[in-house]
């Protein structure tokens, strides 16, 4: 008797012997948390700076769509709060001192450490309004510097106006040294006054060619402790009963 044929190939011995699926995406987007399209955020911007990041440039930074990154936050803005508050959050906090002034220059050393890390955020947050975006737990500089004014007795109007002065200041002193720095990056020099004529500006003439090294120098410890100190003299109520009627009118 001859032999029974053999049985026909199973479906699974064909799936086997079948080409492997295509590989790429298969309709459901990969997951990505807050956390990376953040830190690829915090690449570009480190990369290229802040003014050239774009919803389109994150996502191929991310290698997710578009679509994605909006489940996670509005528009551009509103990414630029995001990464402001997650920078903070990432901060160091140091204990504040209790007595009002040193509060005052505890927090805005605090800020000004953070903003020379991290330059484009002091660009960000000078837009109008910016800063009364930000989450309240990163706010705790701007609160040091508000709470030590009001500590001190200023009152509210003059306590947001201490403030401004510090902001203004720290800020104003962090830009000029980032953008400093970017000009010699790309090869410029500083440069003096090397031939004025003596006449009409003889203080800067004398000075001359040592205005680069003499503008270097890191004076915002002590021009802080200047500004704060003439602020305060400036707006802390008299003894003879303003004080109160200063706090009254500001509650």
């Amino acid at each position: 008797m001859a032999p029974p044929p053999p049985p026909p190939a199973s479906s699974a011995s064909s799936a086997s012997s079948a080409s492997p699926p295509p590989q790429g995406r298969t309709g459901r987007p990969r997951l990505t948390s807050r956390a990376q399209i953040l830190a690829a955020a915090r690449r570009l911007i480190d990369r290229d700076g802040w003014e050239k990041l774009t919803i389109r440039r994150l996502a191929a930074e991310a290698g997710i769509g578009a679509t994605t990154l909006y489940h996670h936050m509005r528009d551009k803005g509103d990414l630029l709060i995001l990464l402001l508050n997650d920078y903070v959050d990432r901060l160091e906090r140091p204990p504040l001192p209790e007595e009002p002034r040193a509060r005052i220059l505890a927090s805005a050393t605090a800020l000004h450490d953070a903003l020379a890390a991290w330059p484009w955020a002091a660009e960000v947050a000078t837009t109008d309004g910016f800063v009364g975006l930000l989450d309240e737990s990163a706010l705790w500089m701007v609160e040091g510097i508000v709470s030590g004014a009001v500590g001190h007795g200023c009152t509210q109007a003059q306590a947001v106006g201490l403030f401004r002065g510090v902001w203004y200041y720290t800020v104003g002193e962090i830009l000029v040294r980032a953008h400093s720095a970017g000009r010699r990056a790309a090869g410029g020099r500083p440069t003096g006054f090397g031939s004025l004529d003596a006449s009409r500006v003889p203080h800067l003439a004398a000075i001359g060619a040592r205005w680069p090294e003499l503008a270097a120098r890191d004076t915002y410890p002590e021009g802080l402790r200047a500004l704060v100190d003439g602020l305060l003299a400036g707006a802390t109520p008299t003894p003879s009963g303003e004080a109160g009627r200063a706090r009254g009118d500001a509650g």
